[in-house]
């Protein structure tokens, strides 16, 4: 970890308004303000590397390693860009990391949303379960992970209203438990919402030169069709876990391993296909992200050869 959780916190905040800000002065092409918001936000989840690395998250860590050289290449990106819709796609980037990685933080670092949408998904998760004819979940006691050690929710003793940790994701969690009070020996954390794809998909029709309709009816599809697969990969997990008991491949059990690997790679390919309806309704989605991939020379459309 490169500083603090609390000093990364700040970095990371003011990344995202100097994003959020170039965006609404676009007009003034405020090139400068853009290079310093890529650099924070890439430092910001850079920083996450090694907490992801402790969970043994080989995809989460790959990913941190990879947000500061890719921040890195769009700052520089935006100061050798001349092409006028190439600077559409980096204006339209600005505001959409700016308004996904906004909203999540805000939840991220306030304990009270964090919990609740802990609450929310993990209830409705054991529902489905119950509904479907699987195991009787229920929610069990809500835990804190403080630098003193493990406490309940009802125990916490600090600032339910903010803070300054990086590793959200893992300080509160909820344990689910058989209707005997037996523990199933799954807890559900911040990031079994979901709410880092919705975003994602929010900030980028959020920020899109759009009029609201097609912006509303877009939303509409996405972020609660999100929500219902997680609540079928949530709810498949479990019922993985308490089924295959004694199943192990390369040593980790079935929940380890799809949740790590299978899970996440199906939830890979649903985000490809949802992506894929979103380019054909909103074109304008789809041209920005292509020229964002031009440096690698991915989704590139084919030069004509010319005729003689």
């Amino acid at each position: 970890m490169l500083v603090s959780n609390e000093v990364i916190s700040v970095i990371g905040a003011v990344g995202l308004i100097a994003l959020a800000l170039s965006w609404h002065r676009r007009a003034s092409a405020p090139v400068r303000l853009a290079q310093f918001g890529w650099i924070c936000v890439g430092l910001f989840f850079f920083n996450d590397a090694s907490v992801y690395l402790a969970h043994d998250d080989l995809i989460l860590t790959v990913f941190s390693v990879m947000a500061l050289p890719m921040a890195g290449g769009m700052a520089l990106w935006e100061a050798r860009a001349t092409d006028e819709k190439t600077l559409s796609s980096l204006t339209w980037a600005r505001g959409a990391v700016a308004y996904a990685g906004g909203p999540y933080l805000l939840i991220a670092h306030v304990p009270w949303l964090s919990v609740l949408a802990i609450w929310f998904v993990a209830g409705q998760a054991a529902l489905f379960l119950r509904i479907s004819g699987g195991d009787h979940v229920v929610m069990g006691e809500t835990w804190v992970n403080t630098a003193q050690g493990q406490v309940t929710w009802q125990e916490f003793e600090g600032n339910r209203w903010f803070m300054g940790s990086s590793a959200e994701e893992y300080m509160f969690q909820t344990e689910l438990l058989l209707t005997n009070g037996d523990p199933i020996g799954i807890n559900f954390v911040l990031a079994c919402t979901a709410l880092q794809s919705m975003v994602i998909f929010i900030g980028a029709i959020a920020v899109l030169d759009i009029d609201w309709k097609r912006r509303f009816r877009v939303l509409f599809l996405t972020v609660p069709l999100i929500h219902v697969l997680n609540l079928f990969r949530n709810a498949g997990l479990i019922w993985l876990h308490t089924t295959y008991v004694d199943w192990t491949l390369w040593g980790m059990s079935v929940f380890e391993f799809g949740h790590s690997y299978i899970a996440r790679f199906v939830s890979l390919f649903a985000m490809f296909i949802m992506a894929l309806i979103m380019f054909d309704l909103l074109p304008e989605l789809h041209r920005h992200i292509v020229r964002l991939l031009a440096p690698m020379g991915l989704l590139q459309p084919r030069k004509k050869e010319l005729q003689r």
